[in-house]
């Protein structure tokens, strides 16, 4: 074999080690992720029963049930939806009605989302990034709102069909 063959040959045999490296990176990487979905995004195009996802809005108001059996079900909108939501585990310290949160699980055939985490904001100036873009596009998201207290989300936050605080 000439120079120039090997020299293709081991470039191209290269070039063959490199795509099924990143194939297989891909691959990994596919199978970790987990994609957020807003309420609204929900309605408009659910994903597939058993994909595993990440849901996060407000807390509705008056949703949260807990039954004898412990967990909560609970309901969470971003104005242009509502996901009700079914969790077997202990609730964050954190959690109430009217708070940002982030749930990740399933859906089951029926639409139900049955998760497995609850995360609920860790201080006063946080809201997951995710669920504040969600309530900016549905319009929940008052910038000129300056009190948020008993809200649980960061200023700026007030729901849409209450007043300003005095």
């Amino acid at each position: 074999m000439r120079k120039a063959q090997r020299r293709l040959w081991i470039t191209l045999a290269a070039g063959v080690v490199l795509v099924g490296a990143a194939a297989l990176a891909m691959t990994a990487m596919r199978d970790a992720m987990v994609f957020f979905y807003s309420p609204a995004m929900v309605a408009e195009n659910p994903p597939q029963p058993g994909q595993r996802v990440r849901v996060g809005g407000l807390v509705l108001d008056g949703s949260v049930e807990r039954p004898a059996r412990g967990g909560a079900n609970f309901t969470i909108t971003d104005g242009g939806g509502e996901i009700r939501i079914s969790y077997d585990g202990s609730l964050p310290d954190l959690f109430r009605e009217g708070q940002g949160i982030v749930a990740e699980g399933v859906f089951d055939p029926e639409g139900r989302f049955a998760a497995d985490t609850v995360l609920a904001k860790h201080d006063e100036t946080y809201m997951p990034p995710e669920v504040a873009a969600a309530l900016r596009e549905s319009g929940m998201w008052h910038e000129e709102a300056g009190d948020h207290e008993g809200y649980g989300g960061p200023e700026g936050y007030r729901p849409a069909e209450t007043e300003r605080p005095s």
